[in-house]
């Protein structure tokens, strides 16, 4: 469905996004993670047709989108990051006036405005000035153009920004009830909501791709799960003990203030099945170096931990 290759974007000499390649099939729905500054919505804005890349193609449903025809533009649904809106406008007029610009007939374009204020559950504000609206109702009449007109691709650029716990609930629900009708490229800071909605990632840092693949594939690429050990004592001493642990590799050790100001954890690859268990060894060694053993448990990797290590943090 969306094929990006070797995609580059740069503006003078500032390089904003270098050799992109990546694929989203039809039907699923791709997280598109990285810190600002990383690429993101520049990457969205080619995909949308909006800016031309400096070389790499990107095709959706095998139209190039540096030469977007009008078939092409009616299958992309497109939310930008600071989304633009009239606010002398109706919301019914701002709804009217963007199917006219996707080409939407009149009829056709009257039951699309009924049909996405009843998604984004705002039909009862369609007579409201958009100035007048909170800045949550804007986000969603915003989200409300993207979806005129049944588009097979959507592109998202941070649709939950402004909304409260339970407009965000709302709206990653109704992209969930998208998955296997529309393709979706969700670009996102709240990385619990990648983990409940999306089935692909895509990581960029500083303009690369710094990692991609499913949730599960990510999670095993990184080793699978962990063994989080928490104490209380010397950072030293807890860093060698730690030397010995099956795995190798210097272990990811953070200070927890939290828990006591001498508090100290680190995140171990979890012992491999069949083999003898480490961590009876492993406990004894640290309570004899006189360190306070607070805690050992089996810790699943979290979408966020594997973004910082992606990214280098």
């Amino acid at each position: 469905m969306i094929e990006v290759d070797g995609l580059t974007k740069h503006y003078g000499p500032t390089r904003s996004i270098e050799d992109l390649s990546f694929s989203v099939p039809k039907g699923d729905i791709l997280g598109f993670l990285g810190p600002n500054g990383a690429g993101k919505s520049t990457t969205m804005r080619i995909l949308a047709g909006i800016a031309r890349p400096t070389r790499g193609s990107a095709r959706i449903e095998g139209e190039d989108v540096q030469q977007p025809s009008e078939s092409l533009r009616r299958k992309i649904g497109y939310l930008p990051e600071n989304s633009p809106f009239y606010g002398d406008m109706t919301l019914g007029g701002y709804l009217r006036f963007m199917a006219g610009v996707k080409g939407l007939p009149g009829r056709e374009a009257r039951r699309e405005m009924e049909r996405v204020t009843e998604l984004v559950n705002l039909s009862d504000v369609r007579h409201r000035l958009m100035r007048n609206l909170s800045r949550g109702m804007r986000q969603r009449a915003c989200f409300a153009q993207a979806l005129l007109g049944s588009p097979p691709v959507l592109i998202l650029d941070e649709p939950t920004v402004g909304l409260d716990p339970s407009q965000i609930n709302d709206v990653r629900r109704l992209i969930r009830s998208l998955a296997g009708e529309c393709t979706v490229i969700l670009s996102t800071h709240i990385l619990p909501e990648v983990e409940l909605v999306c089935s692909r990632v895509v990581i960029i840092a500083n303009g690369r791709i710094a990692a991609q693949g499913t949730p599960e594939e990510l999670v095993s690429r990184e080793g699978g799960n962990t063994l989080a050990v928490i104490v209380r004592g010397a950072e030293g001493t807890f860093r060698e003990k730690l030397s010995g642990w099956p795995g190798g590799g210097e272990p990811a050790v953070s200070h927890r203030p939290d828990i006591a100001a001498d508090a100290w954890q680190a995140l171990l690859p979890a012992p491999a099945n069949g083999n003898k268990d480490p961590r009876p060894e492993l406990a004894r060694g640290l309570v004899e170096a006189g360190l306070d053993l607070l805690e050992m448990r089996p810790e699943r990797l979290r979408l966020e931990d594997i973004f910082l290590r992606a990214i280098g943090k």
